[in-house]
């Protein structure tokens, strides 16, 4: 029973973010994805064509 007693101890000083903070969070977290997918793409894209390019020759 100590454990679960500590575990409401604990979660009594969490600092929850506000919803605010949790939208600009989340907007972050996605507009960060998108450019990190847009880039891969755009790298698999053209290491895709070199690759074609080399074995072409």
């Amino acid at each position: 029973m100590g454990y679960f007693k500590n575990v409401r101890t604990e979660m009594k000083q969490v600092t929850w973010p506000s919803a605010k903070e949790v939208r600009k969070y989340t907007a972050t977290v996605i507009v960060m994805v998108l450019i990190f997918a847009l880039f891969f793409a755009v790298a698999d894209y053209g290491f895709s064509n070199l690759i074609n390019w080399l074995v072409t020759l």
